[in-house]
């Protein structure tokens, strides 16, 4: 289980400023969905929150532990994140990437065991691609490599997961196939903390939307609580009208710019 608070933190990039005082909670068994504009600081948060990009200012807690004082293999055990580009080394079959995710529980004392033979092949199990545990990921459709990367994170069996628009490049089939995997990460209890593009996608998986723009975390919530015109102006200076699904989920339908007066 993982309850995840983000406390005001302040990110620089080569010496520019790109998260300006970002807070957000996720709990547990929760999918929570980053959505902004381009460079407003979304990816930046995501490593900061793994541990990969040092904090200015802020704190970052994980189950009431401030992550400054975990070493990299507590954190290792902690969190997971998928970057944007995952990228294989060529010629790397499903398996030895699925194996990857055990690597944080090897230690001087601890070497592999029956315990990380069975964590793989029940994630590669779970997901789908047992079948091509033999196979090299550069045989694979795209949504079937993103399978096999969430299969890696689900060996890892961290409690909080961290995903940097894991659709990107899919078609709409294979994105709603991946973010239904994703939404499956939260029913075993995980904490699940993801970048996405597509509004309608964040809209319908998303149990908190955080809406960032230059740095900051304007708003929170659900999807019927934030998602209005006004925010969708603020956040990427669309105008657009909100229409709502038969299940009461808003619908963002961008105004074509000759309309605009």
């Amino acid at each position: 289980m993982s309850d995840l608070q983000v406390n005001n933190i302040h990110l620089r990039y080569q010496s520019k400023a790109v998260v300006r005082g970002a807070s957000l909670s996720l709990a547990s068994g929760q999918v929570g969905v980053i959505v902004g504009a381009n460079g407003c600081g979304k990816s930046t948060l995501l490593k900061a929150i793994a541990k990969l990009h040092p904090l200015d200012e802020g704190q970052i807690v994980l189950n009431g532990r401030n992550t400054r004082l975990m070493s990299n293999q507590q954190m290792a055990r902690q969190v997971s994140l998928l970057p944007q580009s995952a990228n294989a080394p060529e010629g790397m079959t499903v398996g030895m990437l699925v194996r990857y995710g055990r690597y944080p529980y090897q230690g001087l004392f601890r070497s592999w065991s029956k315990t990380d033979d069975l964590a793989v092949r029940l994630s590669m199990d779970k997901l789908g691609v047992l079948e091509f545990e033999n196979r090299r990921l550069d045989e694979l459709s795209g949504g079937q490599r993103q399978r096999c990367w969430l299969a890696m994170i689900l060996a890892q069996d961290t409690p909080l997961v961290l995903l940097d628009e894991p659709t990107s490049m899919l078609d709409l089939g294979h994105q709603i196939e991946v973010l239904e995997q994703i939404k499956g990460l939260a029913q075993m209890g995980k904490s699940v903390l993801l970048v996405l593009h597509d509004l309608a996608l964040a809209v319908r998986y998303a149990d908190q939307i955080f809406a960032m723009n230059e740095g900051q975390i304007i708003c929170s919530g659900t999807a019927q609580e934030i998602v209005t015109a006004e925010l969708i102006k603020m956040l990427y200076g669309v105008d657009a009208d909100i229409m709502y699904t038969p299940d009461h989920m808003p619908l963002v339908v961008p105004q074509r710019l000759a309309l605009i007066q």
